[in-house]
Parts: structure tokens; sequence; C-alpha cells
């Protein structure tokens, strides 16, 4: 059985969880509260030398960290990556955008608004850039049901798990129809898992 490690209420965590109950895949989730430093044990430490969540240890025993690695590891010969090596590249294109241009300023906002003080003055540039993403997903939106080939990947699932909580991090999403649209089409997936609350 697979063994993930994570936190809740984080978007990078839940990914792995969704995409592994999409497969249909058995796991135990291991609860990892970071604020109280657990990702920095010794324990955790042996595990995964960075010490970020998530991590997910196969059955059999090899450990895997980056959440878009862990989806593109598990997607591999499945429905939800493409075959055709143009559009697994595109899925890729996506989920590196996730985590260079969208998670670092949606997921840092929504931080800093729920576990923080919620001033998110000093952020602004984080904001603008987050809006800056939201805007870019909705001009692609426009023309596409989802994010690569219409149809549901790992890149929709990426880029679902922090915007769809968007915003929890102050951010308006009433301008982004298309985006709404597809959050709606994506919350209808066969086997589709709400995120956990933030314990």
């Amino acid at each position: 059985m697979y063994q993930l490690y994570g936190t809740s209420g984080s978007g990078n965590c839940y990914k792995v969880s969704l995409l592994l109950t999409q497969l249909y895949l058995p796991f135990h989730w291991h609860e990892v509260d970071i604020l109280k430093g657990e990702s920095r044990s010794d324990l955790f430490l042996k595990k995964s030398r960075a010490g970020k969540v998530p991590i997910l240890e196969t059955p059999e025993g090899e450990v895997l960290s980056e959440s878009n690695a862990i989806l593109f590891y598990l997607a591999k010969g499945s429905d939800f990556l493409p075959l055709e090596p143009l559009q697994e590249a595109r899925v890729l294109q996506w989920l590196f955008w996730e985590q260079y241009s969208h998670e670092p300023n949606i997921a840092v906002a929504r931080f800093h608004k729920v576990w923080g003080d919620g001033d998110l003055t000093p952020f602004a540039d984080k904001v603008a850039n987050g809006y800056d993403a939201l805007a870019l997903m909705n001009a692609h939106l426009a023309d596409n049901l989802f994010f690569v080939g219409n149809r549901y990947t790992i890149a929709d699932i990426g880029l679902y798990a922090y915007t769809h909580v968007a915003h929890e991090g102050g951010f308006d999403m009433k301008p982004y129809k298309n985006v709404a649209s597809w959050l709606e089409r994506v919350s209808r997936q066969p086997g589709h898992i709400k995120m956990a609350a933030a314990k």
C-alpha cells in the first residue's frame, strides 16, 4: 500500500491524494504538522532530506517527493496522462508553470491569509502575480474544457489544487468565469474528493 505523508489543507498534498483516489489506489495518510516542525524531525528527514511535504512511499519502499513529480509517476500508463509525446509535454508544461508562476503566488497569499495575521500588504507582489496567473488560465479556458487535449489530466489536478481555494487567499474569483466553469467540471470528475480541512 502507498504511504502518503502530508499536511491537511495543503494543495500540494491534496493533489496527490486526489489522484490516488481517482486511480483507486489504496493509500494510508500520515498527517505531518509543518507548523509544529514535524517535517523537520529526524524521523521525517530520513525519508526526505528536503523536509517538505508531500512525500509518497511506494509499496516497494521507494520514496518520492515534489507533488507534481509524484503526479507524473502515478499517472504513467493511465488516462490521466496522454501517451502522445507532445501532449505529454504540454501536461508537463502546465505542471512546471503551476509550480513556478501559480503556486508560489496563490498558495503563499493563502497561507498568510489563513495561517498568518491576514495582512497581505507585504505580499502585494504575490497577489498581483496570482491575478496574472488566474487571467492566463481564464484566457486558455475560453477555448478549452480542460488544460490539455480537452480531457481531464494531471495538468488539471495540479492546477485545481490551489485554484479552487484561491478565494481563501483573498482573491476575487468573480471575473474569472471560465476558471469557475472549469472548477465545476473538475469537481464532477469520477472519484473526486474534497480537500481536507486544515488541522
